[in-house]
């Protein structure tokens, strides 16, 4: 490993621990000559998951741009930032598990849906207006019915 301090390439490991929920380890070490500290982190390498959109093209699938939509789908809405970042973990293992390489946005999209009916109805409902490109007050109407027939969905089905 090199050193950020003077790029010497010798350096011992003083410590050692799990991080990020045991998906990584966290390394403290000790240039041997500068004797300069510092953090690396080693992880898994992942196979790249390809995202196929609604167009037909294809991206690299973006952990942070799920995160995004989420975060925005939840605001004011009490859901800590670090669940939300747990539901992303959850989802990129789920997609890591898998034999294909490839998932549709379609199912990308309802495996979040999953998981915000469980959280959150304001969220599910926002979440699903950009996802499933809502045209008309029917289309939220029918989600919200949806939700009253979810049995995770308990807090929506008294109130419709």
């Amino acid at each position: 490993m090199q050193c950020p301090s003077c790029q010497h390439t010798d350096s011992r490991v003083l410590e050692s621990r799990s991080a990020d929920s045991g998906r990584s380890v966290r390394r403290r070490r000790e240039c041997l000559h500068c004797e300069f500290r510092f953090t690396t982190y080693e992880r898994v390498e992942t196979v790249p998951i390809t995202v196929l959109k609604r167009n037909g093209s294809r991206e690299a699938f973006n952990r942070n741009k799920l995160l995004h939509g989420l975060l925005r789908a939840c605001e004011k809405t009490g859901l800590e930032p670090s669940r939300l970042e747990a539901v992303v973990d959850e989802l990129e293992l789920q997609l890591q598990a898998r034999s294909g390489r490839e998932v549709a946005s379609i199912e990308l999209g309802e495996l979040v849906l999953q998981q915000l009916a469980q959280m959150s109805d304001v969220a599910y409902v926002r979440f699903a207006s950009v996802y499933r490109q809502f045209q008309s007050v029917s289309d939220f109407v029918a989600t919200l019915e949806g939700l009253s027939r979810d049995p995770r969905s308990k807090r929506l089905a008294a109130v419709v």
